[in-house]
């Protein structure tokens, strides 16, 4: 591009600002048939502290950056360390069953959230769970 501005560019320019027509600006209009959007996190080898710290600022990032659905992969506590303590089942996976409770239980999440359900086979299954975020005001 040379820089030089044509004679026709500028006659259709002068045109343009003398119309009283406005352009709409694309950039402000509400998008409603945007897709929901989605994130996911995975806590495997996190603690059951860790994974709470890191589940509460997630969910508060996503609701603040507006995602609709959350993805959350607990894992089905197959390889956990229960084996080593007597007093825990062997079936109870740690973070499968404590991770949505320390939700449910934290009264600054709840209020962010519509539901929370298990996940699809194609995303875990039961070592997975979908928390759906409200729309934030």
């Amino acid at each position: 591009m040379t820089g030089n501005i044509s004679d026709k560019d500028k006659e259709d320019w002068k045109n343009f600002l003398e119309k009283k027509e406005k352009l709409p600006n694309k950039d402000l209009e509400k998008k409603d048939n945007k897709l929901n959007i989605t994130k996911s996190i995975d806590l495997h080898g996190f603690t059951l502290e860790e994974a709470n710290k890191k589940v509460e600022s997630f969910l508060i990032d996503c609701f603040d950056q507006k995602v609709s659905k959350v993805k959350i992969v607990t894992g089905k506590g197959l390889h956990s360390q229960n084996d080593k303590d007597p007093y825990i089942s062997k079936k109870f996976g740690i973070l499968k069953n404590s991770v949505p409770e320390f939700i449910k239980n934290n009264s600054n999440l709840i209020k962010m959230i519509k539901s929370i359900t298990d996940a699809e086979i194609v995303d875990g299954g039961s070592g997975a769970l979908y928390v759906f975020l409200k729309k934030k005001l």
